[in-house]
């Protein structure tokens, strides 16, 4: 009798990095999905007869795809076009004609920031910058390419020499008071704080630690052909190489458990399994959506614990005076209203942060498209999707104050209704049930934030995560590595040596990386 595969429900980044890395050891593997095609948030839509990439918009961490696909015995490059992107990012400010400009060149970022805020400023950026890349260098193989860990179990992990300099840094403090110590101009101190929403969080409750994303970031932005998509595309085409079988439109009803383990999944009739990975958002297993005998499997996240949702517009327009980089964001003046609104009154801001990804644009001093082009357009909003769906008023004051934002920091919008779809909150439920629209799994606020997410093993004997709700956090390589945590931990408990097949390591240690998601 031929042995059961193990089952992965959901094609998200973190279940075909799973994927590859089973299959890739030889492991029978099948994944189950329940849209059309693969790439979970990774979506794209087509709009006046164009695809746009309506999720996550950056690719970074380029190292942990490359290692995915060393363990299958390839290399990325000759799977997936990359492009290195020389400008990370345009940065904009409501009535200021002066704009800022990360490039992945750090002499040149230095070089903007002098210009931009002036020498005693450029002096506290590189101090600023040196404590980023030791707190990455500090948390790299200890946190992020480790399985999660309890807070004891992690001062294990540390020398005492390393946990001195840490706790000297202050880990408690949020990531807003972190920069305020090293940014004097309000401009750079909020581009910064930033990051913090690149977990769904709010700088103001976010740990400090997440300075370290300007360094990971500072290491490579690439621009993938034919769009983030081709990644989710590309992972599928690797597996099938592999052995690995995909099922769309497959609806998973629940998990099977026999005899206190999983057994298998109900979708289209019974799917027996070795084991099961869930690349779902570890909400909707706690809320039942999976059947009642996996619910406790997992622990709960209560709504106040959500992390951000977005109301997105995917359009094609014309656009005229700021030249628009592939990724610029729009600030307003002041930033804590933006985050009151959304985490204490559970509302839209009345002044967003407006993020624009320009996707037939590679650089800001390129040419600017001629005609209409596509752009993904990105506010932060509440994940109530479930609960309190936004009105068609509260939709269209927001479209309108965030063309009234960007047109007052210098960009004319010129946009058809017709040629535009909006996502809110309510849809990104749909989409994900369980979540409320939260698109980064639990907000990640206070010290003690990242010890509450799950890791890849449930309570359950043979249910596994993966994902960007679970350690070792959001973002597209965040969830790729999750994928490989869980693989790693299967294994493990199916008693399964690696194989020879391309690096018989679980994890490839690498002296560079790139950045978390901007989406």
């Amino acid at each position: 009798m031929e042995k059961a595969p193990v089952i992965i429900v959901g094609a998200g980044i973190g279940g075909l990095a799973a994927a590859i890395a089973l299959a890739a050891r030889g492991v029978s593997v099948k994944v189950l999905e329940r849209a059309s095609g693969p790439g979970g948030k990774m979506r794209q839509l087509e709009v006046g007869e164009r695809l746009l990439d309506a999720g996550p918009t950056v690719f970074t961490m380029r190292w942990i795809f490359e290692a995915l696909f060393e363990e299958a015995g390839e290399e990325l490059a000759h799977w997936l076009p990359l492009t290195r992107a020389e400008i990370l990012a345009r940065h904009a400010w409501d009535g200021d004609a002066q704009t800022f400009d990360l490039y992945a060149d750090a002499d040149r970022t230095e070089a903007a920031v002098e210009a931009f805020a002036g020498s005693d400023e450029l002096h506290r950026f590189r101090a600023f910058r040196a404590e980023a890349r030791e707190l990455f260098q500090a948390m790299n193989t200890r946190f992020i390419e480790a399985p999660q860990a309890g807070p004891i179990e992690m001062t294990r992990r540390f020398p005492p020499q390393l946990i001195a300099r840490l706790m000297m840094m202050n880990p408690a403090a949020t990531l807003w008071s972190r920069l305020g110590r090293y940014f004097h101009d309000p401009r750079l101190r909020q581009l910064y704080a930033r990051y913090a929403t690149y977990c769904g969080s709010s700088p103001y409750q976010a740990p400090g630690l997440l300075a370290l994303v300007a360094h990971v970031e500072q290491e490579g932005v690439w621009l993938v052909g034919g769009g983030m998509h081709a990644l989710a595309q590309t992972l599928v085409a690797l597996g099938k190489t592999l052995g690995v079988e995909y099922q769309f439109d497959q609806h998973v009803q629940e998990v099977t458990v026999a005899n206190g383990r999983v057994v298998g999944v109900q979708a289209d009739g019974f799917h027996p399994a070795a084991a099961v990975l869930f690349n779902g958002d570890v909400a909707a297993l706690g809320e039942g959506h999976l059947g009642q005998a996996v619910q406790s499997a997992v622990d709960r996240v209560p709504q106040s614990s959500r992390s951000l949702s977005a109301l997105v517009w995917s359009m094609v327009a014309r656009t005229d005076g700021l030249p628009l980089s592939r990724h610029t964001v729009f600030f307003a003046k002041t930033y804590q209203p933006e985050f009151e609104a959304i985490f204490r009154h559970d509302r839209l801001p009345e002044t967003p942060t407006v993020y624009v990804c320009a996707q037939d644009r590679d650089a800001a001093d390129g040419p600017r498209p001629t005609g209409v082009e596509r752009l993904h357009i990105h506010i932060n909003a509440p994940a109530n999707g479930d609960r309190r769906p936004l009105t068609q008023q509260e939709i269209d004051q927001c479209t309108e104050q965030s063309i009234a934002l960007m047109s007052r920091a210098g960009l004319r919008l010129l946009h058809d209704p017709t040629l535009t779809r909006i996502t809110t909150p309510a849809e990104f439920d749909r989409l994900f049930p369980g979540t409320g629209g939260a698109l980064y799994g639990r907000a990640n606020h206070g010290p003690m934030a990242s010890f509450k997410r799950m890791g890849s093993q449930t309570r359950l004997p043979g249910l596994y995560l993966a994902g960007g709700s679970v350690h070792p956090g959001p973002g597209v390589p965040m969830a790729a590595m999750s994928g490989r945590l869980a693989a790693a931990r299967i294994l493990e408990d199916l008693n399964i040596a690696a194989r020879a097949r391309g690096s018989t390591r679980a994890f490839h240690r690498a002296a560079t990386s790139g950045g978390i998601s901007t989406g």
